[in-house]
């Protein structure tokens, strides 16, 4: 076995899952080369029952009770066969070559512990302009030709598409086992706090390996009306900037300009602010800050 596709899920939505699975099921890559996990995370109807993946001959079905991103990525892990882990959104749609491209990149390039590619939106309804300056939160990035590192976060790749040396998945979850501020990264419920998936790729710097983007892996990211309001899109750049920040410093040891309470504020509601007005916010020393 050389891959393992891994969906977490809680309470997706059907059409978008059913398009997630239709764009798995057609990929270039054989079924017999690449394992399929569906974690239900907690949904409120079991996705077992009325989600159907006898199409693939090593398909199954992981209920994980323990509710939040983290736990499911982690049960994830634990139940993978494969070399080669990769993380599927259950609102992405990978390219139809995106399994057999993953798989050539983990042989040409060894000294990668994680790796992903471009994340395009497809959006429900077309975003409010106003917005756009708070679009990059969605985890929308356009990637051309190819690019790594073995230090920082310019290269580390996004949860959609992610994809994973077993050793690096195996240690990120023994790092992240007994780590209560790890385990709080990520989803959970109603909260929108972000970084688990950095945490993840970056935990290949503790092995000596690098991350890397490529142009030739491409997910579609689909994004419903619901994401696009400008409180959702304020909650979301709130909460991933501050899960961005720890782990940053879990992994480099560097800390963010500590501001107090009161600068952390402000800088939350520049984008907003900025989205809602229209015009750019004006440079710090010009405010007054």
């Amino acid at each position: 076995m050389n891959l393992s596709v891994i969906i977490c899920t809680h309470n997706p939505r059907p059409e978008h899952l059913s398009r997630t699975l239709e764009a798995l099921r057609s990929q270039t890559a054989p079924h017999s080369h690449w394992e399929l996990l569906l974690i239900d995370n907690c949904s409120d109807e079991p996705l077992a029952s009325r989600i159907d993946l006898s199409w693939h001959p090593e398909g199954r079905h992981i209920r994980e009770e323990e509710l939040g991103l983290t736990p499911a990525r982690l049960r994830g892990i634990a139940e993978a066969k494969g070399d080669l882990l990769i993380f599927v959104d259950d609102d992405n749609l990978l390219q139809g070559d995106y399994l057999e491209a993953a798989s050539r990149i983990s042989v040409t390039h060894p000294f990668l512990g994680a790796f992903g590619g471009s994340i395009e939106a497809e959006f429900e309804v077309t975003p409010d302009p106003r917005v756009q300056s708070l679009l990059h939160s969605l985890a929308i990035r356009p990637v051309t030709g190819t690019k790594w590192a073995n230090y920082g976060t310019g290269s580390v790749p996004y949860g959609a598409g992610l994809c994973v040396r077993v050793k690096v998945a195996q240690t990120y979850a023994a790092n992240t086992k007994d780590s209560e501020i790890r385990r709080f990264l990520d989803r959970r419920g109603g909260s929108l706090m972000g970084g688990g998936d950095l945490d993840l790729a970056m935990t290949s710097y503790d092995l000596g390996l690098g991350v890397g983007l490529f142009g030739e892996l491409v997910v579609r990211h689909l994004i419903d009306k619901r994401r696009l309001s400008p409180h959702y899109l304020h909650r979301i750049y709130v909460d991933g900037t501050y899960g961005s920040h720890i782990v940053t410093y879990l992994h480099t040891g560097i800390a963010p300009p500590y501001r107090g309470a009161t600068g952390f504020l402000l800088d939350s509601l520049k984008p907003m602010v900025k989205a809602c007005l229209g015009r750019p916010w004006p440079p710090a020393e010009k405010a007054g800050r």
